[in-house]
């Protein structure tokens, strides 16, 4: 597919086929379950990425996005959770 056309294709993407490629590329095979190829994979994942930043898709909506959280924050790990990462060495 040459550069222009995978451009143009972008431009007239609906939100319902970035969905259903979105979703292609999550389950690795198309809606009528046929898996999809590497190189189907990463076409449609481009093609998703590239929707996203057109169509400015918040951060936190785009495929791939991980929340980003500081190590030890105090609002961020539960109480259960804080010391699991302590050095058991120097008990």
């Amino acid at each position: 597919m040459s550069e222009m056309s995978f451009d143009r294709m972008i431009q007239q993407m609906t939100p319902s086929i970035y969905e259903s490629l979105k979703r292609a590329v999550s389950l690795r095979k198309w809606p009528d379950g046929r898996m999809l190829t590497a190189e189907q994979t990463e076409l449609c994942l481009e093609a998703v990425m590239r929707y996203e930043v057109e169509n400015q898709v918040p951060e936190a909506q785009r495929v791939g996005y991980l929340q980003r959280r500081t190590c030890g924050s105090a609002n961020d790990v539960p109480p259960e959770r804080a010391g699991l990462a302590r050095d058991a060495s120097r008990d």
